[in-house]
């Protein structure tokens, strides 16, 4: 039976392999928005006007990828940075906005790889062309090979096997992944970790991440079909907030944990909807991504010595710890 029971924290060995661990989503649908961002930190840099484009696999109506551009946007207003942000959630066409920002004459590209054989191509084409590329979120990996100067992330592999095994410590024996966008290497990771971090059964359910209705539709009638289901495993807060209605429409008495947050997420955390969730910290992410593009080009710094990503996650929210969280929620940040 599932013990009903939530630790008041990691152990001291959990929270450490967390700590050193370290992708995925609101977008435009492939439309382009130049943003320079408003909330400036201390200062501004009086360096010339710098051009970055940032590219990403985002899915309309994924609120991850509002914490993304924000901190982005943060970066850009305080390094004297125009901003270019565009999305498709489409490998190729994502493909080929990096070549429009290429076509641009860019100083620098962000971007994510959640499907790196459709980025490599354009990733050496912007390097032929002189132009710095960064990534973060998605790829990593995949960034040394494609060429890119700096990564910025969450290993979802080790965030998968901490998140398992925090599952073992709650007592949960049956676990399905929900994955809402089948072959993004960063959720399947995820997925994979989650496998070998957990000694109870693991399954994958693929959903239609960009049609909540069949996505609550599809993880009702699994949790319907196998009531040995305890445990349901999202990989992103929309996702998750779903994931609570099945359960509730199914009659099952599985409990709901997620990878990613939103200012709903963390309340549903405090409520006890939602056991746990993982944050990698997509404001950092974005913010980073850009700052990094500006110290190159302004004095040749690279993080992590060109062999190394630079971790952002993952850290484990919880009800105890929620509260700390709630205030930038409600902020956008976090």
């Amino acid at each position: 039976m599932r013990r009903h029971h939530r630790p008041a924290a990691l152990t001291a060995a959990a929270l450490v392999g967390a700590l050193l661990a370290a992708g995925c989503s609101s977008g435009s649908g492939g439309k382009q928005s130049e943003t320079g961002g408003t909330d400036a930190a201390a200062g501004k840099a009086t360096t010339p006007r710098m051009t970055v484009a940032m590219v990403t696999h985002a899915a309309p109506g994924d609120t991850f990828w509002d914490l993304i551009r924000k901190g982005a946007q943060a970066a850009a207003a305080k390094d004297n940075i125009k901003l270019v942000y565009s999305s498709d959630p489409v490998a190729g066409n994502q493909a080929n906005l990096v070549q429009n920002a290429i076509d641009q004459k860019v100083d620098g590209i962000a971007l994510t790889a959640a499907k790196p054989d459709a980025m490599k191509a354009a990733v050496a084409k912007a390097k032929a062309a002189g132009i710095p590329v960064v990534g973060f979120n998605s790829g990593l990996d995949d960034w040394k090979e494609l060429g890119m100067l700096e990564y910025f992330g969450q290993d979802e592999n080790i965030a998968g096997r901490a998140f398992g095994e925090r599952l073992n410590q709650l007592g949960a024996e049956h676990a399905v992944c929900v994955v809402q966008e089948q072959g993004q290497v960063a959720l399947e990771a995820r997925c994979a970790g989650l496998k070998k971090g957990f000694k109870g059964t693991t399954e994958n359910l693929y959903v239609n991440g960009t049609d909540m209705p069949s996505v609550k539709s599809t993880l009702t009638a699994k949790l319907q079909k196998d009531s040995t289901i305890d445990q349901v495993v999202t990989l992103g807060a929309p996702i998750a907030l779903t994931a609570v209605q099945s359960v509730r429409d199914a009659g099952s008495e599985a409990e709901v944990a997620t990878f990613d947050l939103n200012k709903d997420l963390v309340t549903a955390v405090q409520g006890g909807d939602i056991e746990f969730a993982v944050d990698q910290q997509p404001y950092l992410q974005g913010y980073l991504a850009v700052d990094a593009l500006w110290l190159y080009r302004t004095n040749g710094n690279f993080s992590g010595g060109g062999t190394a990503p630079v971790l952002t996650g993952p850290a484990f929210i919880t009800k105890d710890n929620a509260d700390t969280v709630a205030e930038f929620a409600k902020k956008g940040t976090r």
